[in-house]
């Protein structure tokens, strides 16, 4: 390292140790944890940075904080802040602003669960003003821009700022004081790369050793694709279902600490695995994690088990802002991700008997969880949706084998993202 960059580094970690400190009032440290059922799979000690608790439930309490504090001691007669955010960083700003006793307006985009919005609500009471506009993070980004502009209002970045990467870098400083040595991997969401940034700037000063894995959704890798490239790119299209982390593209001042990596050390992560991952978490352990907050510990499935075996990992679940309605959602996915649920079209002759020769062919665990008759196809035969669930993935092969032996005409639409999507 370079005089330069270790005056650089040195000057970063003062101002996250400042901002660590300013926002105790505001913040307790959050647990980390080593988790016996995933430690055990992967015969590693993996610990949990659980930024699922904090009064928030994600880490976005920190950068706000931090950037409000700051935005205060400049101009203390500011009383009217306006942001943009998928649901998180909308509730740590709604925080704030009641901690203060300052007025907030977020935009928010039309898909953010309902319980992230009214949780903004509630955390900020009178003082906070929700407006759902657009489709997309982008797009209430854009009119929450506007909105500054037009009314004076202080704008509060999600996360492409050097105030709000300061407050997010509190997380990588909490896990470093609380371990006794050093973690060897540390396992990173990337979303606008705010909390990114920060974390690794702290563990770049103070463990450089560390190994850092990025994660990111497979529907919004703009990490990754920006790294290709060498310089930042806009997404085309954007797959919202890991909200808390499906961004169009990085923040600038965030893509200027991470330009330096190697996509490789991005992973992608499905989203149909991820919900694996979530009911997993939910069902075994107890614990509560949003798409984005599980990212990291279903990444840990895309390594080789030696890259893991033995080895001191830190996972952070940095959200826990889950809404329930979502969860037949997930359950669904979860099933097509592990093989156990599948959608046909099934061509069945219409005469007496057919349907009755086709429920004998299936097995003693196989379940139909739809049937629809979708029309005839042709003057003897009608095309039906048909759902199946059963406990495992090799009786959809014994299945498909007794269908081909009986005779009978049928499409596996799963995995066809098009059919599926008018249809299921």
């Amino acid at each position: 390292m370079s005089p330069a960059t270790a005056s650089l580094s040195e000057d970063f970690l003062t101002r996250a140790k400042d901002a660590a400190e300013a926002i105790r009032p505001l913040l307790a440290p959050t647990p980390i944890l080593r988790n016996a059922h995933l430690s055990e799979r992967y015969g590693a000690d993996i610990y949990l940075k659980r930024e699922d608790l904090t009064p928030v439930r994600s880490y976005k309490l920190r950068g706000a904080a931090n950037f409000f504090r700051k935005a205060l001691a400049a101009n203390p007669d500011a009383r009217q802040f306006v942001c943009a955010s998928a649901g998180n960083h909308a509730q740590g700003f709604a925080f704030v602003c009641a901690h203060h006793g300052v007025t907030g307006t977020v935009f928010m985009p039309t898909t953010t669960p309902k319980q992230k919005i009214y949780k903004t609500q509630t955390f900020g009471g009178d003082a906070i003003s929700v407006r759902l506009t657009g489709d997309t993070f982008d797009q209430s980004y854009k009119a929450a821009r506007l909105f500054a502009q037009e009314t004076g209002a202080v704008f509060v970045p999600p996360f492409d700022h050097a105030d709000i990467i300061e407050g997010q870098a509190s997380v990588g400083l909490e896990i470093l004081e609380a371990l006794d040595e050093a973690p060897d991997m540390l396992i990173v969401p990337v979303g606008g790369g705010g909390l990114a940034a920060g974390v690794v700037q702290v563990f770049e000063a103070l463990s450089p050793k560390t190994e850092i894995v990025f994660v990111e959704p497979a529907g919004a890798p703009s990490l990754q694709r920006s790294l290709i490239a060498g310089h930042r790119v806009t997404l085309d299209h954007v797959n919202n279902f890991v909200d808390g982390a499906a961004v169009a593209q990085i923040g600038e001042a965030n893509f200027a600490v991470l330009g330096s990596r190697h996509p490789a050390q991005v992973i992608l992560v499905p989203e149909d695995r991820l919900c694996e991952t979530i009911l997993e978490m939910l069902n075994i352990e107890g614990i509560v994690l949003e798409p984005a907050g599980a990212l990291q510990i279903d990444a840990l499935r895309s390594f080789p088990p030696e890259r893991l075996r033995g080895r001191k990992i830190v996972c952070i679940t940095s959200g826990g802002n889950f809404d329930f309605e979502r969860l037949p959602e997930v359950k669904e996915r979860a099933m097509r991700a592990a093989g156990t649920k599948k959608y046909f079209i099934l061509r069945l002759p219409q005469r007496p008997g057919a349907l009755r020769e086709f429920l004998d062919l299936l097995g003693p665990d196989d379940d139909v969880a739809r049937f629809e008759y979708l029309k005839k196809s042709a003057r003897n035969f009608g095309s039906i949706l048909l759902g199946i669930e059963t406990p495992s993935r090799e009786n959809f092969d014994l299945l498909k084998a007794r269908l081909d032996a009986a005779g009978f005409v049928y499409r596996d639409i799963t995995d066809d993202e098009v059919v599926a999507g008018v249809l299921i």
